[in-house]
């Protein structure tokens, strides 16, 4: 926990739960290694079936090619490396630039838990041309990514024919704060969702919409909570925010809030680096539609609050970008939770909890441009996998 807290900025508090996650992960691929199967499919039914009997067998799809992200260093190795190992797959792993010895020790373990060295090889590489002659390589059978849009779905476009893939990418997730929430409930679980790992996972707490009668309460209540936050050496047992991956994504993330302001946005705290990798919490009230933080993925600590008074256009405005992967309402309404919940353009709506909530056994989606496929360990070793339909054909079936 502390390699990965110190390779790749997450707070040694939350990389000692992404070991236990790593851990569960792997568990979860033998589970489900040992309750899926194929089925028999019905025969004689009718004069065209009659004399046969039909099932179908799982088997390994191929080789498996991963390239995969920072921001979870343990954990995305254990999703994309360890389903396709269980489901009988060599696999070739190219880690993140940043976070390459996480990906290294997951996959020596592996080896040292008796998986034939050439089964799971990690690719150590920065060569675009390396990256492509995999990705172009016939003989891989799916490829999995994690990682920004534009390289996923320029990546997906120079498959070979036939390789299957599944892309994981960001988004800005959306909040729907309803006039009747519990405000000191959900204060904490924002806080939460927006600035764990200082912002940088893909479903980040990022926009929240809040109804007008509540929306100053939230807002301020969520930037009282964030400039308690302790900021800085990831690998101290009390810091709660650490570091963005690299010194220009501190710089990004501060010209788009600047930007912010300077439309327009009321900035209730932060809104400024703290050193050279750690940029303050920050919330930003009623930005522009038109900024970049409220338009892309801000990938940093910054929250957006903006109010509403009809729901309806609150749920319009969430739905408004190009991405779609989780999100959530806060009510104490069920039939607001419902109508809400239909009605927002998401593969997950959580309910009175935040947009980041996950456990590895659920679909894990992003819609539009924000993904492709089903993640999640059950889903992925699905997609690792063929299912082969067998038809015996014989006098002695009646």
């Amino acid at each position: 926990a502390v390699e990965a807290a110190r390779e790749g900025g997450k707070p040694l508090m939350d990389s000692l739960v992404e070991v236990d996650r790593a851990i569960d992960g792997v568990r979860l691929c033998v589970e489900t290694l040992r309750t899926q199967g194929g089925g028999e499919i019905p025969m004689n039914l009718n004069a065209a079936s009659a004399g046969r009997i039909a099932y179908t067998r799982i088997e390994p799809a191929g080789v498996v090619v991963a390239f995969s992200a920072f921001n979870h260093p343990l954990n995305l190795i254990v999703h994309q490396v360890c389903p396709a190992v269980a489901a009988g797959c060599p696999v070739i792993v190219k880690p993140a630039e940043a976070t390459p010895l996480s990906c290294m020790r997951i996959v020596g373990i592996l080896r040292e838990a008796g998986l034939p060295d050439r089964w799971a090889q990690a690719m150590l590489t920065t060569g675009h041309e390396v990256s492509a002659a995999l990705v172009n390589d016939e003989r891989v059978a799916f490829f999995t990514f994690i990682g920004s849009g534009r390289v996923g779905w320029m990546l997906r476009s120079q498959l070979a024919p036939g390789t299957r893939c599944a892309l994981e990418h960001g988004g800005a997730a959306p909040v729907i704060v309803a006039a009747d929430a519990d405000i000191e409930n959900t204060l904490p679980l924002l806080t939460k969702g927006g600035f764990y790992h200082a912002g940088q996972v893909c479903v980040s707490v990022q926009r929240v919409f809040a109804h007008g009668s509540v929306v100053r309460s939230v807002a301020e209540g969520l930037a009282g909570l964030a400039v308690e936050l302790k900021v800085g050496d990831p690998v101290k047992p009390d810091t709660e925010v650490g570091p963005l991956i690299r010194p220009a994504e501190v710089q990004r993330v501060d010209e788009w809030v600047q930007e912010a302001t300077d439309e327009g946005a009321e900035l209730l705290c932060g809104g400024r680096p703290v050193s050279d990798t750690c940029y303050a919490p920050t919330v930003l009230l009623n930005p522009p539609e038109n900024a970049r933080v409220s338009n892309a993925e801000i990938f940093g600590p910054v929250v957006c609050v903006y109010d509403f008074d009809d729901i309806d256009d609150a749920i319009d405005r969430a739905n408004a970008l190009p991405f779609a992967f989780q999100s959530s309402v806060f009510t104490r309404d069920i039939d607001t939770a419902i109508r809400v919940s239909q009605r927002l353009a998401a593969s997950a709506v959580m309910i009175n909890d935040h947009t980041a909530f996950r456990v590895d056994w659920m679909p894990f989606a992003g819609l539009r441009q924000s993904g492709l496929g089903i993640g999640g360990i059950p889903y992925t070793m699905d997609d690792m996998q063929v299912e082969k339909l067998v038809v015996i054909r014989s006098p002695h079936l009646v």
